[in-house]
């Protein structure tokens, strides 16, 4: 009978057993014998975990006979990492170094590539130097997740340390290093490397071309990748979908065009991977009109795209202000069912905005259930520019009940807010919140917003002192934006006193000078603006003769 439960959960390999069957198995096991041996805790230790139960999995790995194993850790280390969830991970890894049972290279490589999909290069760093004072640090495992994660992280320099101090580097760790240099798009370097690696007599595969020719990006490039190109001809790697999806990239990228449809047009069956390539290079490229055509005969082909090639095109219609596109591809997602994907929310929210439609947008966002940091600074912003300050400013309070963190970013979107409709009181009190409540550090262009707040209601005596307690030295931002107020309210003397700083620290800026001679003039201190305009004449500076096209038209 245990030969028999143990051979289910093998031919399920613990993934696809439901939580309910797992459970049963685990009751029938312990009927059998109050022991379980090691191989079957561990199958159903993977069980628990890849279904989530980790209560389950915790407590099967608790009552393990003491040295635990490390593959009875590294099974609830892995399912950890998958879900994202980098804490907990880290957590029973330390747990792990203080038992009796060491972590080996799998644990390390585990870790160091949930530290890569969560975006931690300092933990990852940390994981490494643990890696090294272990001694493991150059096992072939450890040594290519740390390679791919500093790549990830875009440290290549790090990589290439990490990969250089290897004997004899495999074809998997040759590919991750040269991914590296194709993230950054060093292709000089990616060729260096492909060439190294040739004469070390590894020989490159598809995934091999495919880092190589995502490196090229630059028109001064495109020879170089036409030569790789005739390589993947010659050695028969372009017949892979991955590996024609990237040259058609990689054509578009460096600015030929004819080359890259020349090359969709031979493929039989393109797969979704290389229509998001044609699109996406057309977009690049600024030919948003023809990037929709092809969308639709995309679409018309039977392809299902995804949300990032949906986010993507909303991303052109933002840039284009095109409503019309924006409401068709909005409708299409409804029915792909991706309009709740956060990143096709948020490029709608933007999409909606940049055509001046800020409503639609915040709609979007009333009907997105799980919201981010991102999209509410987002909507924030669209709104406060459109001028609904107080709607923002209520998105802002539901942040904060949503336990979502108000950033820098969050407030420089609501001072501005109030800066666009002149909402004094709410400024300040938006400003004292921002230090005392969320302790969010004062940047420059939050005082930027201040000043020209205080400056917009004449209170230019406030701003002024405002500035002299900033605790860094303010920049042309902040006593640009008091002349201006100055030059709305005609005040000459304060407005002399900001010219004076603003030439004593930028010299060469004209704008402010333009500014307080035209001052001057609205006072009819008549002689102070001609001094200016002398000044300027003098340093070979001049203001730009305004013209209109009006003449022009009727002519």
């Amino acid at each position: 009978m245990r030969r028999k439960l143990a051979l289910f959960i093998k031919a399920a390999n613990g993934a696809a057993v439901p939580l309910s069957r797992t459970k049963q198995v685990h009751a029938r096991l312990l009927l059998a014998s109050p022991s379980i041996s090691d191989d079957l805790r561990l199958l159903l230790l993977r069980s628990y975990a890849a279904g989530g139960d980790f209560t389950s999995a915790h407590h099967l790995l608790d009552g393990a006979p003491r040295p635990a194993s490390a593959l009875l850790y590294n099974a609830v280390i892995r399912a950890h990492a998958r879900r994202l969830d980098l804490p907990s991970a880290l957590t029973l890894f330390a747990s792990m170094r203080r038992s009796a049972t060491p972590p080996d290279a799998h644990t390390f490589a585990c870790l160091l590539r949930a530290c890569a999909d969560s975006s931690c290069p300092g933990t990852a760093k940390i994981v490494h130097g643990i890696a090294s004072s272990s001694g493991i640090s150059s096992h072939p495992v450890v040594s290519s997740a740390l390679v791919s994660a500093y790549s990830k992280f875009l440290l290549v320099d790090s990589a290439r340390h990490v990969f250089d101090g290897l004997h004899e580097p495999d074809l998997v760790l040759w590919n991750s290093m040269m991914s590296g240099y194709g993230y950054m798009e060093m292709w000089l370097d990616g060729l260096q490397l492909f060439s190294a690696m040739r004469r070390a007599g590894e020989e490159p595969d598809g995934y091999s071309m495919v880092s190589l020719v995502s490196s090229f990006c630059h028109r001064q490039a495109l020879a170089f990748g036409q030569a790789v190109h005739g390589v993947c001809i010659k050695g028969g790697y372009d017949s892979g979908h991955h590996v024609r999806s990237a040259l058609v990239t990689m054509y578009f990228r460096c600015g030929c065009m004819e080359s890259g449809q020349n090359l969709f047009a031979d493929l039989q069956d393109a797969d979704l991977v290389t229509w998001s390539s044609l699109i996406t290079g057309q977009l690049q490229t600024g030919k948003c009109d023809e990037s929709f055509d092809l969308f639709r005969q995309m679409c018309y082909s039977g392809r299902r795209p995804d949300s990032i090639l949906v986010a993507s095109l909303l991303s052109a219609c933002a840039s284009t202000a095109t409503i019309s596109c924006s409401m068709e591809i909005h409708c299409y997602a409804v029915r792909l069912g991706v309009d709740k994907d956060i990143k096709v929310s948020c490029s709608l929210i933007d999409a909606y905005a940049k055509c001046g439609f800020a409503e639609l947008g915040y709609l979007v966002f009333r009907q997105t259930a799980k919201k981010n940091s991102v999209m509410y600074n987002m909507v924030i912003s669209n709104l406060g520019s459109h001028g609904f300050a107080m709607k923002a400013i209520q998105v802002h309070d539901e942040m904060v009940r949503d336990k979502l963190r108000p950033d820098s970013a969050t407030f420089s979107a609501l001072l501005a807010a109030c800066c666009h409709s002149g909402l004094l009181d709410e400024g300040w009190k938006l400003f004292r919140r921002m230090r005392d409540e969320f302790h969010v550090v004062v940047q420059m262009e939050h005082y930027v917003y201040m000043v020209r707040l205080l400056a917009t209601f004449n209170q230019l005596k406030e701003a002024y002192d405002l500035i002299q307690t900033m605790p860094m030295a303010p920049d042309c931002g902040v006593w640009g934006a008091l002349l201006w107020g100055c030059c709305v309210h005609r005040d000459s003397t304060l407005g002399r006193v900001v010219a004076e700083k603003l030439s004593e620290f930028y010299p060469d800026k004209t704008a402010y000078k333009i500014m307080l001679s035209n001052l001057y003039a609205s006072q009819e201190m008549w002689w102070d603006a001609e001094e200016v305009r002398a000044e300027m004449f003098k340093e070979g500076m001049h203001k730009n003769t305004g013209i209109s096209w009006v003449g022009e038209v009727r002519k």
